[in-house]
């Protein structure tokens, strides 16, 4: 076997996904051929899972940056859509590592931004960004929906990225005209409270589609994302329109982001479902909902939406998170 390496993780409420960091200074931060991605339920513990990961590439790890979608608070972390607790410490003396960070997934994927190319984004609107490795004062949003919704913010100060880690996907839901109004009412007879993530994230869809049915007087059965998604495909039009209904209140979020943190450099859209989605997202409301912000509407108008493309953006932030941690020790 190889000398010890960095195993990197990202830890979904479906997925469990693993690499190594790239070798050296000099090296890719990430090792794309030793992704291996497994389904989190077929594992009791995330270190039971990286145990497997180990074995199977033939590789040896001594340090390990996870990145996982829940809170990180202090030495231990829920995954939100999944059963598993996972404690930094315990889980670093199962695996015999030297050190362990644990953090929020979002806080990973707006490291990303630090290693991310041209050809990983594109853009929805007319506001363009340019990749920008010696930035020395910036500060960016991170949205993404995948089994819940993400949301996270990057400050870059005097050449350093500080990750901001949130739980701004469970903020409450603002409807913004008279048909979300109702899906809100729908929503909040099933849930109680809605919050942003009951209609941004993959679950989402179901739940929008179903409002959309009820508010018809009609019973659509039981439902999947991809059923929404394919019969959007095959101009069903009340899935088209439940893509569209997704499509602008995700721009909305994405906008209230960019003004709660005053990121003006940019917002990232990034996820599972980004991809996906993109031909809706780039000819839907999404923009103009996004920029529709009353007086500070001309402001939005200028800040990038950014569709991130990268297969493995959340290992590529931890990879960074791993690289910056190194550097910070060698200084």
């Amino acid at each position: 076997m190889s000398r010890p390496g960095v195993l990197l993780a990202d830890i979904g409420g479906t997925n469990a996904r693993f690499a190594m960091a790239g070798g050296g200074i000099d090296d890719a931060p990430l090792a794309l051929d030793t992704v291996r991605e497994f389904a989190v339920a077929d594992f009791p513990s995330l270190a039971e899972a990286a145990r497997h990961y180990l074995q199977l590439i033939e590789r040896q790890a001594n340090r390990g940056v996870f990145a996982v979608a829940g809170r990180v608070d202090g030495d231990e972390a829920r995954i939100t859509n999944h059963p598993w607790v996972i404690s930094r410490t315990r889980t670093g003396a199962m695996l015999g590592f030297d050190s362990l960070a644990l953090i929020n997934d979002f806080a990973a994927q707006a490291m990303a931004i630090t290693l991310l190319g041209a050809d990983d984004v594109t853009m929805i609107g007319g506001a363009s960004w340019i990749p920008e490795r010696d930035a020395d004062h910036r500060t960016y949003a991170v949205i993404g929906p995948g089994t819940g919704l993400g949301a996270g913010g990057l400050m870059i100060r005097e050449g350093r990225a500080h990750p901001l880690e949130s739980e701004g996907g469970h903020t409450s839901f603002p409807p913004g005209t008279p048909e979300e109004i109702l899906i809100l009412e729908h929503l909040s007879a099933q849930f109680g409270r809605v919050s942003n993530e009951r209609l941004i994230c993959g679950p989402g869809l179901v739940n929008i589609h179903r409002a959309l049915s009820e508010i018809a007087g009609e019973d659509p059965g039981p439902m999947s994302p991809s059923d929404v998604t394919r019969r959007a495909a095959e101009g069903d039009a009340r899935c088209l329109r439940t893509l569209d209904v997704y499509c602008a209140v995700f721009g909305a979020i994405a906008g209230d982001l960019v003004l709660t943190l005053g990121a003006w450099d940019g917002v990232f859209l990034t996820g599972g479902l980004v991809p996906r989605i993109l031909p809706a997202l780039q000819h839907s409301g999404f923009r103009q909902r996004f920029e529709h912000k009353g007086r500070f509407s001309a402001a939005m108008s200028r800040v990038p939406t950014v569709a991130v493309l990268h297969p493995h953006a959340g290992l590529l932030g931890a990879a960074a998170f791993a690289r910056r941690d190194a550097a910070m020790t060698s200084t």
